[in-house]
């Protein structure tokens, strides 16, 4: 165990584990959402790490789309994910001086929301749980008005 300490960073390295195999295991998941908005998927993920018997490693969360993106946010007070949803509607309005139109006047803006967003998380992986925060949430978020299914890849790589 060492600890490093610089400015006001401090990394602790508490243990490594070398293993002779590496498990992966890989799923796609469907998510309906309703519109503008937030729809967490963050026990869904763990029950699916649960059901592949995952150890420590990594999950690499992907979504497959190019007008919703992934967030980790604060899965306590909805009043966050409005904040949010309402930042990204100030940054990218439906009104802008958008050429690409021919999908609808939300098209081009849930676009941009997607390209400042995330479409793809890395998350560490502890005992078969994502090792995060007390009130992080796992959140698909349309961008698009209208109800979409959005697919979503996980890859886990680990013990």
């Amino acid at each position: 165990m060492y600890r490093t300490s610089r400015s006001d960073v401090t990394v602790d390295n508490a243990a490594t584990t070398t293993t002779d195999t590496l498990r992966q295991a890989m799923t796609r998941m469907t998510v309906g959402t309703r519109g503008r908005g937030m729809t967490e998927i963050t026990d869904a993920i763990d029950d699916w790490l649960s059901g592949v018997e995952a150890g420590d490693g990594l999950l690499t969360v992907f979504l497959r789309h190019t007008s919703a993106s992934l967030t980790i946010q604060e899965n306590a007070d909805p009043d966050v994910q409005h904040d949010l949803l309402t930042s990204l509607d100030l940054l990218a309005p439906e009104d802008g001086p958008w050429i690409h139109t021919m999908e609808g006047p939300d098209d081009m803006p849930a676009h941009i929301k997607s390209a400042l967003t995330d479409i793809s998380l890395s998350i560490p992986v502890v005992g078969g749980r994502m090792d995060r925060g007390t009130w992080q949430g796992v959140y698909v978020v349309e961008h698009r008005a209208r109800p979409h299914r959005r697919t979503v890849a996980l890859h886990y790589l680990g013990s």
